[in-house]
């Protein structure tokens, strides 16, 4: 009985698991528009993109996003269950966009370098993405507006406002992570300038309207 009622307790408490089923959405579109060849590719390039060298370099903050957005997500989902809604919310409806607009306006780049004048284990491992990751379905970069949302969802927790070198520390890691994508040919300028405005699209809806929410209920009288 013990057990059965434990199992109950784990799953009334961790009930907010639900929203990582969309995993099941993301990722079977995703692998479709990676391997689809039957359509034309709008390149994407920016001026700016030319007056940006590769540094292979950047693939260890490209790779930490990996981490990154794991980690973040997990802190929310232990400890703010609303802050984890609202981190997912933020997250799904930009990522939901990416997939729509890949699907129905096929992009792609060709900025890639096509040899390397430099040969070193960080090098060896931008030929392994560069093998697994194709140089479509670029436009926004999910790497920079993920990064992005995990940021705000950071800087609107009231719990880690009391620990400021991990706000900062997390920051600084995702301004590396928006650089990478760049430095690494991995996304233009373009991409980049995207996501950011993804971003200010969703946020009012997801965080400005439910404090502004929050703040007028908490003027209701009793």
């Amino acid at each position: 009985m013990r057990i059965i009622e434990s199992t109950k307790n784990i799953i009334k408490k961790y009930r907010h698991a639900w929203v990582l089923l969309y995993g099941l959405i993301y990722m079977p579109w995703f692998i479709y528009l990676e391997r689809r060849t039957d359509v034309h590719y709008f390149m994407i390039h920016s001026p700016l993109d030319d007056y940006i060298p590769f540094v292979e370099y950047f693939i260890v903050p490209y790779l930490l996003w990996f981490a990154f957005v794991a980690v973040s997500a997990g802190y929310f989902f232990f400890t703010d269950r609303k802050g984890f809604y609202r981190l997912c919310a933020f997250l799904i409806i930009g990522m939901t966009f990416f997939l729509i607009l890949c699907t129905v306006f096929p992009n792609g780049q060709n900025l890639r370098p096509a040899t390397f004048v430099r040969d070193n284990i960080f090098v060896d491992l931008v030929r392994y993405i560069y093998s697994t990751d194709t140089p479509t379905n670029v436009l926004p970069s999910i790497h920079v507006f993920n990064s992005i949302g995990v940021c705000i969802a950071i800087g609107h927790s009231k719990a880690l406002k009391k620990h400021r070198k991990i706000q900062f520390g997390s920051y600084l890691l995702a301004l590396l992570i928006i650089l990478s994508t760049m430095f690494l040919k991995q996304h233009s300028v373009t991409d980049v300038i995207a996501a950011f405005v993804l971003s200010c699209v969703i946020y009012p809806f997801v965080y400005a309207a439910q404090e502004k929410k929050a703040t007028k209920l908490s003027h209701q009288p009793i």
